[in-house]
């Protein structure tokens, strides 16, 4: 809309040329509104993403490896990835074949993660949803083993993460698992929402939003297919939102209700 616009005012003002400026000009106006600072070019999307599915599926298939063997469990859920994905199977193939790659003995992730931080590095969500897809890889099995751990914190500090704030990523994603598909019938389960959000029982309302409103931003379909997320991911992105939210709809609920006792 901005660019047309842009165009008409810029033709007015400045002439013929000013139609390029106004259009150049309204183009970065509508980009931003759609996807925010981390707007990208379109014409690059497709770069972004085709980087980010084949990091994602390489560093799987070593995470996977990475305690010495490929386990079912691990098989399984790659394959329910896939699947949830929607590929096709020439995708599905050339997924497989991106898997066993990272999965092979010593395999060296430094390239691929030099690779996607020359594409993708300047979106910080980018880099969160793939640690995010990863901790989910390795908590298929219920939890983190040693290895998958170290693996884990490499790539994360390879991207730009403190020890601490991968910490807290990790307890994030945890907590938020437990909240896949609105249960939130569990003894733990208002620890678990506060733990979700990175916040907790003593945090003020005003934080717990702000934690909420960040997350809620950091899954926002929009935004992460306008940086260069794939568009089957963010699918995935949206049933974390769905956990971010339950969780955040627990502690709100249990707040009023300890408001309106007393």
């Amino acid at each position: 809309m901005f660019r047309i616009l842009g165009a008409f005012v810029g033709f007015f003002i400045f002439g013929f040329l000013g139609i390029f400026l106004g259009y150049f000009v309204g183009s970065f106006i509508d980009r931003f509104n759609a996807y925010g600072s981390g707007g990208m070019n379109p014409f690059n999307a497709a770069r972004r993403q085709s980087v980010f599915l084949e990091t994602a599926f390489i560093l799987m298939g070593k995470l996977a490896k990475s305690d010495g063997r490929v386990s079912e469990t691990e098989v399984s859920h790659v394959e329910q990835f896939m699947q949830k994905l929607g590929m096709t199977h020439e995708h599905r193939l050339k997924a497989i074949a991106l898997f066993k790659q990272g999965a092979t003995i010593n395999y060296d992730v430094h390239p691929q993660l030099n690779q996607f931080l020359a594409v993708c590095g300047g979106s910080s969500n980018l880099k969160q949803m793939l640690l995010v897809y990863l901790i989910i890889m390795g908590l298929s099995d219920g939890q983190l083993n040693s290895a998958e751990e170290a693996l884990l914190r490499e790539i994360a500090g390879r991207l730009g993460y403190h020890q601490a704030a991968f910490d807290q990523l990790i307890d994030m994603v945890k907590n938020q698992m437990h909240f896949a598909g609105g249960q939130t019938s569990s003894p733990s389960a208002l620890e678990d929402a506060y733990r979700a959000l990175g916040v907790s029982n003593d945090s003020t309302d005003q934080e717990i939003k702000r934690a909420y409103r960040k997350l809620m931003s950091q899954y926002h379909p929009d935004k992460l297919m306008g940086q260069g997320v794939p568009e089957e991911m963010v699918a995935m992105a949206t049933e974390q939102a769905k956990e971010v939210q339950t969780a955040y709809d627990l502690i709100k609920r249990n707040r009023d209700q300890n408001r309106s006792a007393s």
